[in-house]
């Protein structure tokens, strides 16, 4: 099984130290969204998307990554986030865009990660120190369970 890792991490670095700890578990190609090239997403079986989230939402070069892609059938993927708040419900539209594309959602994982965006900036930033090495070791848990899945 070949597996593909993509990623955008733009302020502090969070979501691609996520990345690259999945990507390690998952013995994956890591790439950031603007390099990844469309034409060989096929050759993926295990595709995950990843992001930092921005005012409730993935970053815009994952968004129109996954608006380029064809429709895929037999293709499974996973999405993984970080924020100031580290929740879950922030993965959702991308997973739905991606079941749209006919992947089937695997898994969602999002921590919590130091975050100076927007508003949070005056006040210094929150969920500092993180993500943490208890984040890492549930990112890696959460990449082994992909493969029973």
């Amino acid at each position: 099984m070949k597996k593909l890792v993509v990623y955008e991490s733009i302020h502090h670095g969070n979501t691609e130290k996520i990345g690259k700890v999945v990507a390690e578990c998952l013995n994956a190609d890591l790439v950031k969204a603007d390099d990844v090239n469309i034409n060989i997403i096929n050759d993926y079986d295990l595709i995950g998307f990843g992001s930092g989230i921005y005012y409730g939402k993935f970053h815009k070069n994952i968004v129109e990554l996954i608006d380029k892609l064809p429709t895929l059938s037999g293709k499974k993927a996973f999405t993984f986030s970080t924020s100031g708040q580290g929740k879950n419900k922030y993965n959702n539209i991308i997973e739905q865009k991606l079941k749209e594309k006919g992947f089937e959602v695997v898994g969602n994982f999002a921590c919590k990660g130091y975050d100076t965006f927007g508003p949070f900036k005056i006040f210094g930033g929150i969920a500092k120190g993180r993500p943490n090495n208890e984040d890492f070791q549930n990112a890696k848990e959460f990449a082994q369970d992909l493969f029973v899945k």
